[in-house]
């Protein structure tokens, strides 16, 4: 029989299953705040505690800001709790492809500040004295094929490309025919390797929950847990400054400044429009300790896999391998998992169990740099978002980025990452096929994921299409009691999926994503599902407020 979490485990974490970096640090040694209960004034507030919150706030209260950083769940509950844990400046697109798109300066900038945020991940957590496992590895970019394909060579000079504008933007890169890396001893062979130095990984909740006990000790700071934005309004003219943070509970944050810092955006359209959506899935496989070299890899496919590693006791470390992306709500999750371990086995062959399996959700500019700065139509209101597969390293440049701006301070970065920039005419033609395949979703209108609710499986959801009724999303928990909610994404009206791999349901227009009861646990939308009966309202109210 299937099980399914209790409904507060959705405030921990944004799925059902857990990310292995509760090995190590479990959800109960993450710092407890308080809901917010009254109107407060503040410098700057940030919505989100992400990295990208978290980092904003550590860069601002630093300088001497009064900082509030609000969060709709609990800290870390998003998308960095469950990361693959890179920090590197090999990004996924490639630096020949920026600056194609946006000329070598900008490529220059994407090169240089994510080689700054790793580094400073490792100086911040020198300094305040976090233990997160920081260390600087080399990143091995490899074919997807085989070295007798002939396909093997073709992947190899596209990675020799990109290695050299790489090293022509700053970055130490170098590349080794025939190397074969320590550990995978299976019969695959794939050698040859582009390598960039100086790389780096971490364990991110670690380091995060050592950040948020330093910013709990200052005076210049408040946190509040469980206190979702409703609406940021700028007040001020022109000569003054106010923005108000207005939440669900009816309180209200006056500020000079606003930082939404929510993976993605709580708004309608604009940059929201700009992005894709996408699943990726990881799982932790046992390694013996000393088998291995430590080290970052990545192939050419696509979706293409990435490796790190990281600890895991006495005897094993951990191989984290992730893969198998697709758009958020657009297809089966079934398969992914198993094509991972599989893929692992044939190559290292020292592998043990898997003992984590969970995914998480990336969301790619079109353009392929991040939106960093004021938002759209703001004078004080500003945004982080569009991670494009690297929102670890994003969300630390954008801390040094948004407390740079905010007390008006030139950062070269700026340009680059501006959210009110125009996207390149390259990226037109992909935009307008990015917006057609995203209005077919509302396909689903027309269609039923279960013929009836006696039909679903305990502990499953399905969509229930009645053709005289607004669609209905249902699911039956662990003791066949069956919760219903609406299936219509309060974003902009798309009919939900059921993910039977986190017990969640998703949007496949812009990425929402709701818990099984309803809770929204990413945006654009700003709220949950509606609860269509008894059961659904019960369960909602119980995630809510636990």
């Amino acid at each position: 029989m299937a099980t399914m979490s209790q409904p507060q485990h959705f405030m921990d974490t944004s799925g059902e299953l857990d990310a292995v970096w509760v090995h190590k640090e479990p959800y109960s040694n993450r710092p407890h705040f308080s809901k917010l209960s009254k109107d407060i004034k503040v410098d700057v507030c940030v919505v989100g505690a992400g990295i990208a919150g978290i980092s904003t706030a550590y860069e601002l209260v630093s300088r001497g800001l009064k900082v509030a950083v609000i969060e709709a769940r609990e800290v870390l509950s998003g998308e960095t709790g469950r990361t693959s844990g890179h920090l590197s400046s090999a990004l996924d697109a490639s630096y020949v492809d920026i600056a194609k798109k946006h000329g070598k300066d900008a490529a220059k900038t994407a090169a240089s500040s994510h080689q700054w945020a790793l580094k400073h991940v490792g100086e911040v957590s020198k300094q305040l004295g976090i233990e997160c496992e920081y260390k600087i590895i080399p990143d091995y970019e490899i074919s997807q094929y085989e070295k007798s394909d002939p396909k093997h060579e073709d992947d190899m000079k596209e990675i020799q490309e990109d290695l050299k504008m790489a090293k022509e933007l700053g970055l130490a890169v170098s590349y080794k025919p025939d190397y074969a890396i320590k550990g995978w001893d299976g019969t695959v062979d794939q050698r040859d390797v582009g390598i960039y130095e100086e790389q780096a990984t971490f364990h991110p909740t670690m380091y995060l929950v050592g950040l948020l006990k330093w910013l709990a000790k200052q005076p210049n700071f408040e946190c509040y847990t469980r206190t979702r934005m409703l609406n940021i309004e700028e007040k001020g003219l022109l000569t003054t400054r106010e923005v108000q943070v207005s939440t669900l509970d009816g309180n209200t944050i006056t500020c000079n400044d606003a930082v939404e810092a929510t993976c993605i955006p709580l708004q309608k359209l604009s940059i929201v429009a700009q992005m894709e959506y996408f699943r990726t899935y990881c799982i932790a496989i046992r390694i013996p300790r000393g088998s291995y070299e430590d080290c970052l890899i990545n192939d050419q496919a696509d979706p293409y896999h990435y490796i790190r590693f990281t600890g895991c006791d006495d005897k094993d470390d951990y191989l984290v391998i992730g893969g198998g992306d697709h758009k958020v709500g657009q297809e089966e999750e079934d398969g992914r998992f198993a094509e991972l371990e599989s893929w692992v086995r044939e190559r290292y062959t020292q592998a043990g169990t898997v003992d984590y399996k969970w995914s998480g959700q990336v969301n790619d500019s079109v353009d392929l740099m991040h939106f960093i700065g004021l938002n759209q139509g703001k004078s004080h209101t500003y945004v982080i978002t569009g991670d494009t597969g690297h929102g670890l390293t994003m969300g630390v440049l954008a801390g040094k980025l948004i407390a740079d701006e905010i007390q008006g301070i030139e950062n070269p970065w700026s340009s680059a990452y501006n959210p009110k920039r125009l996207p390149p005419l390259s990226s037109i033609p992909s935009m307008i096929a990015h917006d057609v395949q995203i209005n077919m979703q509302y396909k689903r209108f027309a269609q039923s994921d279960i013929p009836d609710i006696e039909s679903l499986a305990v502990g499953e959801g399905g969509v229930l299409n009645p053709k005289t009724k607004k669609p209905l999303a249902v699911y039956k928990d662990d003791q066949g009691k069956v919760h219903q909610f609406s299936a219509l994404c309060p974003h902009l009206q798309g009919v939900v999926c059921w993910n039977k791999t986190e017990k969640s349901w998703d949007c496949p227009i812009h990425g929402s994503r709701f818990s099984k009861d309803g809770v929204q646990i990413m945006g654009p939308s700003k709220a949950g599902l509606s609860p269509a009966d008894e059961g659904g309202e019960a369960a909602q109210q119980q995630a809510m407020k636990a």
